[in-house]
């Protein structure tokens, strides 16, 4: 046991020094085809028959962008016991990773080590690419089995301002079946997804917005081609696999080495989403080189009079310095684009936002771009961005939308499209490229309802005391006219119209173990709005009996139900009749 602990702290330090020593690297060996101009992504072209590593060239994404945000000067420090890098230090929230996509990093990583032993590929690499991506999935907004709470989608690859990609899937995996998206919290392209897609959890399904999946399916692409994560080449070109960029090498190798010092588990749903990304007009950050010492220029020393010789002698007088002219008054800085003139935001008549589960918003969020002075601005890029527990996302699946503004200074986010869950979330309208006051939207997603009820058929519903009803009641719910589907609904045979208790006698269903229930809950319509009910049985009273059906959003029907011996007259009993039996 103590051999194998000191191997691993043996490769763990032998990790760090290589992340350090990858970049000073790059400037007498660059990997083929690699520019330090070379911000886009290049699709990946893989076969789409199973292979088991995938072809070795082209790059997982496509041509998206990713996040540019820096890690913090001070990197924490490391725990004095963690041989493994992984510190409880809690210094800087920026070392934190939500737990769920942690736990996802360190399995793979563990996969990877029994599977591709010769890779040695840290945790800590997935966690660089995955804040990088997708910023641990967005902040760690994903469920109990990992996957995200709605997709992750980069802007279609249509070729404006990116690689142009046309549709691989047919739409499966973005929802996009005119051009490909990177997809999910490692944004892989669907193409590339097609043969690196893993199972991580253990569901049978590779799916590329489970964080399982797509952190085993990154390791997998990064393992490929024999490359040795612990050797400076081999953690060089993997990465550049991943983005053929420069910068985008060395942001991940910041991010590995502030990793490397130090980490700790968050709540999921509670990390930072970074604000900067590659396709800001603004923020454009290169990243400097990991470990790189500081360059200063010694200073200069003083000049010592002399004959030329090494004698000294008295120096000459200098004449007088003429006085300058006086300096000219430096003109205003005149804005170069739109987005310089933005003083802040405002609501642009947004109307109430709130929608039943699994409906589109009737309501779009306007909002306008304005100076100071309050005068609209034209041409200015706009990012709405969803947070909160629903899984409410715009038209196409995404969580994130850039729109510019139009003449007026207004721009309008593609409409929301409620989820299954229901719940307050946020929208906020931010500037991109610069940090002025945005706009905050309050949202509310409701239960599914119906306004409405009506039976199916028209068939009287009688029983014989004692025996079944040969139909079972099924009725049809909808809302302003439309087909309510996936409604809540409850069904209670009451005592009479005005009392709505539960009646102890007459018409019942039966329990799972055969006993008497009068009150069914947790029912809900099927796609076409239809609900039916359990089939029904009758005590010995007889009489005409009521049954009560209610919907969430207020719909009620009654339905009355007769028990009456065979041929005889119940026509004129309104309630039931007494009986000594139950």
């Amino acid at each position: 046991m103590a051999a194998h602990i000191g191997r691993r702290l043996r490769k763990g330090a032998a990790t760090t020094a290589v992340a350090a020593a990858a970049v000073a690297a790059l400037s007498a060996s660059q990997a083929p085809g690699v520019t330090g101009e070379d911000n886009g992504r290049q699709a990946a072209t893989g076969a789409t028959a199973p292979v088991p590593d995938g072809p070795a060239d082209g790059n997982a994404t496509g041509n998206s962008p990713y996040y540019t945000d820096l890690p913090p000067l001070k990197s924490p420090a490391p725990s004095p016991s963690s041989g493994s890098g992984t510190s409880v230090s809690r210094g800087d929230a920026e070392a934190g990773i939500p737990a769920t996509v942690l736990d996802a990093y360190k399995k793979a990583e563990a996969e990877l080590r029994s599977a591709k032993p010769g890779c040695n590929l840290p945790w800590q690499l997935l966690a660089a690419i995955g804040k990088v991506e997708s910023g641990h999935a967005r902040g760690g907004r994903v469920d109990a089995d990992g996957t995200t709470v709605g997709r992750i989608l980069g802007p279609q690859l249509d070729g404006n301002g990116f690689a142009l990609i046309q549709d691989t899937d047919d739409g499966a995996y973005d929802g996009n079946r005119t051009y490909d998206q990177a997809v999910g919290p490692m944004q892989f392209i669907p193409s590339t997804w097609a043969w690196a897609g893993r199972d991580g959890n253990g569901d049978a399904a590779k799916d590329p917005n489970n964080v399982y999946d797509a952190a085993l399916a990154a390791g997998h692409y990064l393992c490929r081609n024999d490359w040795d994560m612990s050797t400076a080449g081999g953690l060089r070109s993997a990465i550049l696999s991943y983005n053929n960029s420069q910068d985008y090498l060395d942001l991940v190798l910041n991010w590995l080495e502030y990793y490397r010092k130090g980490s700790h588990t968050i709540p999921d749903g509670t990390g930072r989403i970074p604000e900067r990304r590659s396709d800001d007009d603004s923020h454009r950050t290169t990243s400097p080189k990991p470990s790189d010492p500081p360059k200063t220029k010694p200073a200069p020393k003083p000049h010592k009079p002399g004959n030329g010789n090494g004698g000294s002698e008295t120096p000459r007088p200098k004449p007088p310095t003429p006085p300058k002219p006086p300096t000219p008054p430096v003109p205003p800085t005149t804005p170069q684009t739109p987005t310089d003139l933005v003083d802040h935001l405002e609501d642009a008549g947004t109307g109430k936002l709130t929608a039943m589960a699994g409906d589109a918003f009737a309501e779009r969020i306007g909002t306008r771009a304005e100076t100071k002075v309050g005068k609209s601005v034209a041409k200015v890029r706009i990012r709405f961005t969803i947070t909160g527990d629903t899984d409410t996302t715009f038209a196409g699946g995404e969580t994130v939308a850039t729109v510019a503004t139009d003449a007026k200074g207004v721009a309008l986010a593609p409409a929301l499209q409620a989820g299954e869950k229901t719940g307050d979330f946020k929208v906020t309208a931010a500037v991109v490229g610069r940090s002025v006051k945005g706009v905050d939207y309050a949202a509310t997603v409701t239960e599914r309802a119906a306004d409405a009820l009506t039976r199916t058929g028209d068939t009287p519903l009688t029983c014989t005391p004692g025996g079944e009803f040969a139909d079972q009641v099924q009725v049809k719910a909808t809302y302003k006219g439309a087909v309510a589907d996936k409604v809540a609904a409850t069904a209670t045979l009451v005592k009479s119209a005005t009392d709505a208790t539960e009646n102890d006698k007459g018409p019942y269903f039966k329990s799972a173990d055969g006993k008497p229930v009068r009150t069914l809950t947790g029912l809900r319509t099927d796609a076409k709005g239809v609900l039916t009910l359990p089939k029904l049985y009758a005590d010995d009273t007889a009489g005409t009996f009521l049954l009560r059906i209610t919907t969430t959003g207020g719909a009620t029907l009654t339905v009355e139900l007769k028990v009456a011996a065979a041929g005889a007259d119940s026509t004129a009993s309104a309630t039931p009749s007494p009986s000594p039996s139950a």
